[in-house]
């Protein structure tokens, strides 16, 4: 059942990047605003641009823009547009400038204010170019990193589809600090929080979690390295200790490759490369997500793609199904919050019996 009252930001990203090709290949389809109210964050005169450039299905109407100060104002049934940033940007596809990273940066920073003010339920962020939007002054290695400063909670990245969800341990680091940056206790606080996420954003009831090993043959028995034996496995003990199905640690050559990933709800990977290589081989449109936060941010799986920017080839499929999860996990949030609320109390009402009880009752009782 379509819902439009979900208020879905979507930012423009690298306004030189394919951002803007896949949004407006993502709002081309007329369903989208019968499942949500997009509120997109950008430049007028960028969108223009990318609008003559990629044109539209002459059996479609035109795509029209309702434009407004913030995610508040925005109507239902409509595509939004927040105009942010400077309004005389040169549009350049394919090149990283200061001024298409300073673009991105304030489409952001508009989109994250009106999350904090309750005006939206989601972001959808299009893709940055992490060297020239810090060289600009962005200060974060990523937009996982940025909206975990801004919002409550713990940020974990998960790239999710239809056939895997694959978790980081760590996300936007050296390879050479992996290692020192595992540990027992994070790894732990990782498969609660991973396990939380997969009960209340993706409504599995009780998930399976499987847990890469750091060394090539998961160690070999410490021959090849000590981290599975001192670290990764020990986390894994304790968080079963405490209700979570983890198991591991496995070589990620072997999961994936024979299909053992099929399996299991989620796998935890241990550095970037180790889960995403397989991933985006298996699920070339797939969603990236920013599970542990009060707030939801869903990305494609993709980057800038200067190459191709400004073509009009860029695929939207991935964006198109950013926007849907992020849809799909504000839906189930709000029913897992329904659902964990006093269950007891509702059971027993639903059999006919109520149990409720006041604090005065209590106090009397005493």
């Amino acid at each position: 059942m379509s819902d439009n009252r979900i208020k879905i930001g979507i930012t423009q990203g690298d306004t030189n990047g394919i951002g803007w090709e896949v949004i407006l290949g993502a709002l081309a389809n007329p369903m989208v605003v019968e499942l949500c109210t997009p509120v997109v964050y950008g430049n007028r005169k960028a969108a223009e641009f990318y609008l003559q450039l990629v044109g539209r299905d002459e059996e479609l109407e035109p795509l029209r823009f309702y434009y407004c100060t913030s995610a508040a104002e925005a109507r239902y049934g409509m595509v939004n547009f927040v105009e942010v940033g400077d309004k005389q940007l040169a549009v350049e596809p394919g090149k990283a400038t200061e001024a298409s990273a300073k673009a991105a940066m304030a489409a952001l920073d508009a989109a994250a204010a009106d999350l904090e003010s309750g005006s939206l339920a989601a972001v959808v962020t299009a893709p940055i170019n992490k060297e020239s939007i810090n060289a600009a002054g962005f200060g974060f290695t990523g937009h996982t990193e940025y909206f975990a400063d801004k919002a409550q909670g713990r940020a974990t990245m998960i790239m999710c589809s239809d056939i895997l969800r694959v978790a980081l341990a760590t996300v936007h680091i050296p390879v050479q600090s992996v290692a020192q940056s595992l540990t027992k206790e994070a790894l732990v606080e990782q498969l609660v929080a991973l396990r939380a996420t997969l009960k209340s954003d993706f409504g599995i009831v009780e998930p399976r979690i499987a847990v890469l090993s750091l060394n090539p043959h998961a160690g070999d028995g410490g021959l090849l390295g000590t981290e599975e034996s001192e670290v990764i496995a020990p986390a894994i003990n304790e968080a079963y200790e405490q209700g979570v199905l983890a198991f591991g640690p496995l070589a990620a050559d072997g999961l994936f490759a024979s299909g053992g990933y099929k399996r299991y709800d989620a796998i935890l990977a241990m550095y970037h490369d180790q889960g995403l290589t397989p991933f985006k081989t298996l699920s070339p449109d797939g969603v990236n997500f920013t599970a542990g936060l009060d707030w939801v941010r869903t990305s494609p799986d993709h980057g800038v793609a200067y190459d191709i920017a400004g073509k009009g080839v860029a695929d939207a499929q991935s964006m198109r199904n950013a926007i849907y999860a992020a849809i799909d996990i504000v839906r189930r949030r709000e029913a897992y919050a329904r659902w964990s609320s006093r269950p007891l109390e509702r059971f027993e009402r639903e059999k006919g019996r109520d149990v409720s009880i006041s604090l005065k009752d209590i106090k009397e009782e005493e």
